[in-house]
C-alpha cells in the first residue's frame, strides 16, 4: 500500500542523515501534515530561511490551510491557495534545506532520481524491512514509496525505540514534544500524541495511521476503502489492545443526525 503522509517521519530520518540541521518544532513540522495555522507557516518560513531560501523555492501543490479558521483568516487577508499554506510545506521546506546542506540541486528535488529521493528510498527500505515495490507521486508532488502495513509499523517501532543521538531518536523526540506541529488544533493525531507519553504517531491520507512507543509496541493500519472516519476508533482500539492507556474521548467519532449525536463509529474488535 501507499503510506501517504504516515511516511513523513521516515522521510525526516533520511533528511537528518543527509545533513538536515533542525530539531524541536521545526523537525516536527518536517514530519507534519500541518493545519496551516500561523505558527505552522512561520515554522516553514524559518526552515527555509535557515537554508537561505524563501517560499518561492517550495514546489508542493498550492492549497488553503486545513484548519477552517486559519483558512478563513487567510482568505480575508486577500490570499488564495499557496505552497506555504498546504499541509506538506514543512516537509518540502526540510527537503530543500537538506539539499542545501548536502550540496544538491534544489530545483529538481522532487525527481525520483534526485540524490535526496534516492536517500529517502534507501531509508524506507531499511526501516520497513523491504525495498519499495512501487513509486508514485504523492498529493504534494513529492515521490511516494510503497510499503506493507507491517513494514510501516516496523519503521515506527525503530524510530520510537531508537537510542539517543541517532536521527531516529531526534525524530521521535520532536514528534512527541511538539504534537501541535504534527497536526494542529483539534486534530486526532495531535490530541493522541499529547495524551500518551513517548508516543510517535502520524496520520496519512486514504485511511493510513501509524504509531509506536519507546518500548517497541507499534501499530499501523490502512482502512481498505480509504475513508478517514474509521481511523481514530480503530487506532485507539489497537493501541488499547497493546495495553496503552488512552483517555476516554480521544478517538471517538460521533454519527450526527440534524447536528446531534445519534450514534458513533465503533471498532469491531
Amino acid at each position: 500500500m501507499f503510506p501517504r503522509s504516515s511516511l513523513k517521519p521516515v522521510q525526516a530520518v533520511a533528511m537528518l542523515r543527509a545533513g538536515l540541521d533542525v530539531d524541536g518544532e521545526l523537525l516536527a513540522l518536517a514530519c507534519a501534515s500541518h493545519s496551516g495555522e500561523p505558527a505552522h507557516r512561520d515554522a516553514a518560513r524559518r526552515i527555509l530561511a535557515g537554508a537561505g531560501l524563501t517560499e518561492a523555492d517550495l514546489q508542493n501543490t498550492p492549497d488553503l490551510p486545513l484548519n477552517a479558521e486559519a483558512a478563513h483568516a487567510w482568505r480575508l487577508g486577500g490570499n488564495g491557495p499557496t505552497p506555504l499554506t498546504q499541509n506538506c510545506s514543512g516537509k518540502h521546506a526540510a527537503m530543500l534545506a537538506t539539499c542545501v546542506a548536502a550540496g544538491w540541486d534544489t530545483a529538481t528535488y522532487r525527481e525520483p532520481v534526485h540524490p535526496l529521493q534516492k536517500a529517502v528510498r534507501a531509508t524506507v527500505a531499511e526501516l520497513t524491512g523491504a525495498e519499495p515495490e512501487h513509486v508514485a507521486v504523492d498529493g504534494c508532488g513529492a515521490p511516494l514509496f510503497s510499503c506493507t502495513v507491517a513494514g510501516l509499523a516496523r519503521a515506527f517501532a525503530l524510530i520510537a525505540a531508537a537510542p539517543p543521538g541517532t536521527p531516529e531518536h531526534r525524530v521521535a523526540t520532536a514528534v512527541n514534544a511538539y504534537p501541535g506541529f504534527i497536526g494542529g488544533t483539534g486534530r486526532f493525531v495531535t490530541d493522541l500524541i499529547a495524551a500518551v507519553p513517548g508516543l510517535v504517531a502520524k496520520d496519512g491520507a486514504e485511511g493510513v495511521f501509524a504509531a509506536a512507543l519507546p518500548d517497541g509496541r507499534a501499530i499501523a493500519l490502512k482502512i481498505a476503502d480509504g475513508g478517514p472516519r474509521a481511523v481514530a476508533p480503530v487506532a485507539v482500539a489497537a493501541l488499547r489492545a497493546l495495553d496503552v492507556e488512552i483517555p476516554d474521548g480521544i478517538g471517538r467519532v460521533p454519527v450526527l443526525g440534524h447536528g446531534e449525536p445519534v450514534g458513533e463509529v465503533r471498532p469491531a474488535f
